[in-house]
């Protein structure tokens, strides 16, 4: 079980991910053969694959903030140190969790509503709650990623040493030359 756990941890946007651009890729190719090889074009494909986009965009968020990548000044951040960088990380992640919960909201209002119109798509007959619930997932994953950062840049303030895992720009050099 705690395997799973630290899969999940480590891989689920990119395993989602690209289970996404595969689908995306295949759904695709599976109509340009259709509509170029046998001359039929398929009425779900483009939605399917529109639907599948939406979901993606929004796990990015998520993975974006696990991997720390993030409107910010880098070269503003660079100039302090370890620990400095860590509070001016924890305001950041402050700032940034903070904008997600003020979304969750709008979510969960988008999608309860999305559950009461009983709406479907046109072609797929998905319904659209389904494809609704993309924003209210990608912002409570989030959450918990910036929470994961909080607690990451807490253990840099307390330790003073780089991230866990995380190799500075010297270890890097060091094994390449050595």
């Amino acid at each position: 079980m705690k395997r799973v756990f630290s899969w999940l941890n480590d891989s689920l946007e990119e395993f989602l991910m690209a289970v996404s651009l595969i689908l995306m890729m295949l759904i695709m190719g599976i109509q340009v053969f259709s509509r170029y090889a046998l001359g039929a074009s398929l009425s779900w494909s483009e939605e399917l694959t529109r639907y599948i986009f939406v979901w993606a965009g929004f796990l990015s968020v998520s993975y974006c903030t696990k991997k720390c990548v993030s409107i910010k000044i880098e070269q503003f951040v660079a100039m302090f140190p370890r620990r400095g960088k860590a509070v001016f990380k924890l305001v950041n992640h402050t700032f940034e969790l903070i904008f997600f919960f003020y979304l969750m909201p709008f979510a969960v209002q988008y999608l309860i509503s999305a559950v009461e119109s009983g709406q479907v798509s046109p072609a797929c007959r998905i319904p659209m709650y389904y494809i609704q619930a993309a924003p209210l997932f990608s912002f409570l994953l989030t959450a918990l990623r910036i929470i994961q950062r909080w607690y990451i840049e807490l253990q840099v303030l307390r330790t003073g040493q780089e991230e866990p895992g995380k190799r500075t720009a010297e270890e890097k050099n060091k094994r390449e030359v050595g």
